[in-house]
C-alpha cells in the first residue's frame, strides 16, 4: 500500500513537471507561435505536392522538402508580399485624403441619398438615417479608422523590420523540418498523448479535415472572390481595386452576406452617381461569379463537411481574428471543432458504456 501510493506521488510529481515545462516551452517560443503555426499549415497543406517529389525523387527526402519549399515561396510567398504592400500604400493613400479632404463622404451620401425613390427617403429619414451632418461624422470616422488600421501595418512593419525578417526566416526554416520530418513528428505526438490510440487517431484525422476545409473552404475561395471583384472594379474604373479586393476576400469569410458587403454598397453609388453601365457590371459580376463562386468551388476543394455549424463558424472566425489576427482565420474553427469532437467522442464512449450495463 505504501509502494503504491509512493509510486503514485511519483507519478504525480513527475506529471506536474512534465505540465510546467511543456508550459515553459510555450511561453519561450510564444514570439514566433504564429510563423511556427502557418509552418505546419503550409507542411499539411502541400503534402501533395511533397509526395509528387518524393515519387520522382526516391530516397532524396531533404531534397524533395527543399523544392517544395522553393514552390510555397514563389508562388505563395512572394505574391502576398507584393499584394500586402500594394494594399497597404493604397490604404495609406485613401487616409491621406480623407485627412485632406480630397475625398468627400457627405457629397457622396447627398448623390446615393438623392438617387433614392421618396418613399425609401422618408423612411431613412424617419429612422434617422436621413441626418447627413450625423452619418457623415460616423462613416468618415469608420473610414478613416479602418484603413488607419491597415496603414499603421506599414509604420508597424518599418519599426520592426528585424523582428518580421526573423519570424519570416524562421517560419521558413520549421517548414522544410516539418515537410521532411512531418510524418515521423506526428506519430511520436500521437503515441505520446495520453489518450486511447482510437481517440488520438480520430483527433487527428479531424484536425488535419478541419484544417484542409478551412485554408480551401475559406482562403482559397475567398482569395478567388476577392480576385473576381478586384477585376470587376478594375473594369469599371474604380480606384484602389486590390484594398477593396482583400476586403472582399475577408468578408468572404461572413456566411450569407459575404462579399455582397463590398460590392453591393459600390454598385449603388455607381447607379446613384450616373454611372449606369459600371453599376450594372458590378451587380451582375457580384450575383454571378462573385456570389456564385462560392457554390461552385467550395465542394469541389472541401469535398466533404467540417460539421461545424454555420453560425458557429463565424463566431469562431471572428474571435480567433481578435485574438490571433490572421492566423485565427484558421484557429477558430480548429478549435470549435477539436471542442465538438472531444465532446462527440465522450458521449460515445457513455452511451456505448450504459449499452454494456443495460445488457
Amino acid at each position: 500500500m505504501e509502494a503504491q501510493r509512493g509510486k503514485a506521488i511519483e507519478q504525480g510529481g513527475f506529471l506536474l513537471f512534465l505540465g510546467l515545462i511543456t508550459l515553459a516551452l510555450l511561453v519561450v517560443v510564444l514570439p514566433f507561435l504564429q510563423p511556427m503555426l502557418w509552418a505546419a499549415l503550409a507542411a499539411i497543406m502541400f503534402q501533395p505536392l511533397l509526395r509528387w517529389f518524393l515519387a520522382r525523387l526516391p530516397g532524396r527526402d531533404s531534397l524533395a522538402a527543399s523544392l517544395t519549399l522553393l514552390v510555397i515561396f514563389v508562388a505563395v510567398i512572394l505574391p502576398a508580399f507584393w499584394i500586402g504592400s500594394e494594399v497597404v500604400d493604397e490604404a495609406a493613400g485613401l487616409v491621406v485624403a480623407f485627412q485632406q479632404g480630397r475625398i468627400d463622404v457627405a457629397d457622396w451620401f447627398e448623390q446615393v441619398f438623392g438617387a433614392l425613390p421618396a418613399n425609401i427617403q422618408a423612411s431613412l429619414s424617419e429612422s434617422g438615417f436621413g441626418d447627413l451632418t450625423a452619418l457623415q461624422e460616423r462613416a468618415q470616422e469608420f473610414a478613416q479608422d479602418s484603413l488607419g488600421l491597415i496603414a499603421q501595418q506599414a509604420i508597424a512593419f518599418g519599426g520592426s523590420v528585424f523582428g518580421y525578417v526573423l519570424a519570416f526566416a524562421v517560419g521558413l526554416y520549421v517548414s522544410f523540418f516539418l515537410l521532411r520530418d512531418g510524418k515521423e513528428i506526428s506519430r511520436t505526438i500521437l503515441r505520446a498523448l495520453p489518450f486511447d490510440q482510437s481517440i488520438s487517431e480520430r483527433l487527428a484525422e479531424r484536425f488535419l479535415g478541419i484544417v484542409r476545409a478551412t485554408i480551401k473552404g475559406s482562403i482559397v475561395v475567398g482569395l478567388v472572390q476577392g480576385a473576381l471583384g478586384a477585376i470587376t472594379f478594375w473594369v469599371v474604373g474604380m480606384p484602389s481595386v486590390l484594398l477593396f479586393g482583400v476586403i472582399m476576400a475577408i468578408a468572404s469569410l461572413l456566411p450569407a452576406v459575404g462579399p455582397a458587403i463590398v460590392w453591393v454598397p459600390a454598385a449603388i453609388y455607381l447607379l446613384a452617381t450616373g454611372a449606369i453601365w459600371e453599376g450594372v457590371v458590378v451587380i451582375i459580376s457580384g450575383v454571378a461569379l462573385i456570389g456564385m463562386i462560392d457554390n461552385i468551388l467550395r465542394p469541389i476543394l472541401v469535398g466533404r463537411d467540417t460539421g461545424i455549424p454555420d453560425w458557429l463558424i463565424l463566431v469562431s472566425t471572428l474571435g480567433g481574428i481578435a485574438l490571433a489576427g490572421l492566423s485565427g482565420i484558421v484557429i477558430g474553427p480548429l478549435v470549435v471543432g477539436l471542442f465538438l469532437a472531444g465532446w462527440g467522442i465522450l458521449s460515445e464512449q457513455r452511451a456505448a458504456a450504459a449499452a454494456t450495463a443495460t445488457s
